[in-house]
């Protein structure tokens, strides 16, 4: 008998990880959410043998993991070797979701506009490693080109969809971009079948068991080309009811090597909870505006074998660990462990 909980802990790669490499969590996942951006180095961290920052700055400044905004329009971080096809896959409906945000603030940007923009852009980033929005706004201003700072954000945005800018190195505390040219290199081309499967792969072997509205939810694709995606890997797949739900997971899944006593500190926006449309496996309702508001905010979150019982603040100097479920009270041990993981980064 499967249990859901353990089970995606283990696919989550929360305990007994299998990587050392944090681009190899990030291929792993397909995408991890990278909404904000010191969250997302211990979200990736965390799931490694020994968690190290600066192993994943080495991933991020190599182009081995790339920021971007792929799914649902929000922010996640991806693999350099998946970026492409994901890329491909996914920027009709990205760029439908921009569209209408730039509609909804009154913006236009005609194709015209758009290709030289696009030009001067890719030569003030040209041979460069890192360039700042302010940097960009700053040479173009040189070049003649005075914009609002929402409408260099816009054209930012469409240079990333058409596959000409993506993350540059690792900031302190800002993004910055770099040609994808130069940063990634060429990749080979994938049918949108081969690609469907393998997103598809991606999801349920990380996120598994999970259900149809939950990839539906987190992949942002419509619902057939979810079933596609599922109907063309179907004999990897297997499937389990709980609770009247069915709930799908690979085969080749790993379901056993929980132990209980498990405490972690997960970050905001992390993807124990923000890859699942349903999430009252793991929370139960009453304390879901604990983990995150109506408006999209997700919080650090406290985890006891797999349950959310509490919150933490990673500024502070003991994480700031509070408990909101009744009646439970973490490990010390476990819990002292964590902190020092946390700490050690």
């Amino acid at each position: 008998m499967v249990n859901p909980v353990s089970a995606r802990l283990l696919s989550q790669q929360l305990i007994v990880p299998q990587w050392k490499d944090p681009a190899d969590v990030v291929s792993w996942f397909g995408a991890m959410q990278g909404q904000d951006y010191k969250a997302m180095r211990w979200a990736v961290a965390m799931r490694t043998k020994k968690p190290s920052f600066k192993a994943f700055e080495a991933a991020f400044n190599d182009g081995r993991i790339i920021r971007t905004h792929l799914l649902r329009t929000t922010w996640q971080l991806v693999s350099g070797e998946d970026y492409r096809w994901m890329l491909d896959l996914c920027r009709s409906k990205a760029l439908t979701g921009l569209r209408g945000w730039m509609h909804s603030n009154g913006i236009d940007i005609p194709d015209e506009e758009k290709g030289r923009i696009q030009e001067l852009l890719a030569d003030i980033a040209t041979g460069k490693r890192s360039v700042l929005k302010e940097e960009f706004a700053e040479s173009l201003k040189e070049k003649g080109v005075v914009m609002t700072d929402q409408r260099l954000s816009y054209h930012l945005r469409l240079a990333e969809y058409d596959g000409l800018l993506c993350s540059g190195d690792l900031h302190p505390s800002k993004r910055t971009l770099a040609l994808t040219s130069e940063k990634i290199g060429p990749r080979p081309a994938m049918d949108r079948d081969e690609a469907l499967a393998l997103i598809t792969r991606k999801y349920f072997r990380s996120h598994g068991p999970a259900m149809l509205e939950d990839f539906v939810w987190w992949s942002g694709l419509n619902m057939g080309d979810c079933r596609r995606g599922m109907e063309i890997i179907r004999d990897e797949m297997s499937s389990l009811w709980h609770k009247g739900k069915e709930y799908y997971f690979m085969k080749d899944a790993r379901t056993r090597g929980f132990r209980g006593g498990n405490v972690l500190l997960l970050p905001a926006f992390d993807e124990y909870l923000i890859g699942y449309k349903s999430r009252h496996i793991v929370l139960h309702p009453s304390h879901a505006p604990k983990a995150h508001n109506n408006s999209g905010i997700f919080y650090s979150i406290v985890a006891l074998d797999g349950e959310i019982v509490g919150n933490w603040r990673p500024s502070e100097a003991d994480c700031g660990v509070s408990v909101f479920k009744e009646d439970v009270v973490l490990p010390e041990e476990a819990l002292t462990r964590e902190i020092a993981r946390f700490k050690s980064m």
